[in-house]
């Protein structure tokens, strides 16, 4: 009996020891937050990853197209973020949409303060005005992006958001 009741606390205790490194394991940190993305962080696919454009974006990004109909002329992509990844400044010459849908991110005007951004915000982005957006540095986030006068617009690229200037315009 003595034996079995030994047996039993430690089980007891080894299971409690399993239990908490996988709660340790579970918690969101620097290790493991941008290991994999989320299976759902808004109501809109995931897509695939952003493969594509990843040469503008400082870390990992996934786009899903969200309309098709080339004759309606409203593009509409849903971009998700990892933690921490924002795409470099950039201008669109006929604007843009973005509407939050998920997590917690940011949108910068050059020489403007950064504004956070959580679902249902929506920030209307003037033609070539120069901008960033990207997700907070301890959350994914995702966004729809309406392109504005489709068929005249056109990105134009410039340098990454250096980590510095980032993290300052990301400090709560």
């Amino acid at each position: 009996m003595k034996k079995s009741a030994i047996i039993a606390v430690v089980l007891l205790a080894i299971s409690g020891q399993l239990s908490a490194q996988q709660k340790e394991q579970d918690k969101p940190n620097k290790r493991n937050m941008k290991a994999t993305a989320p299976s759902k962080i808004s109501d809109f696919p995931l897509g695939e990853e952003n493969a594509a454009y990843a040469q503008y974006f400082t870390g990992k990004s996934w786009n899903a197209p969200l309309t098709f109909n080339k004759y309606l002329n409203v593009p509409i992509n849903n971009i998700t973020f990892e933690p921490g990844c924002r795409n470099n400044w950039h201008s669109h010459t006929g604007g843009q949409v973005l509407v939050a849908v998920g997590g917690v991110g940011y949108y910068q005007e050059r020489g403007k303060k950064a504004v956070r951004m959580q679902p249902g915000d929506v920030i209307e982005v003037g033609k070539n005005v120069e901008h960033w957006h990207g997700a907070a540095p301890d959350s994914w986030f995702s966004h729809l992006a309406i392109t504005g006068n489709p068929q005249t617009n056109e990105n134009t690229w410039l340098e990454p958001v250096p980590d510095k200037e980032y993290v300052e315009a990301t400090r709560k």
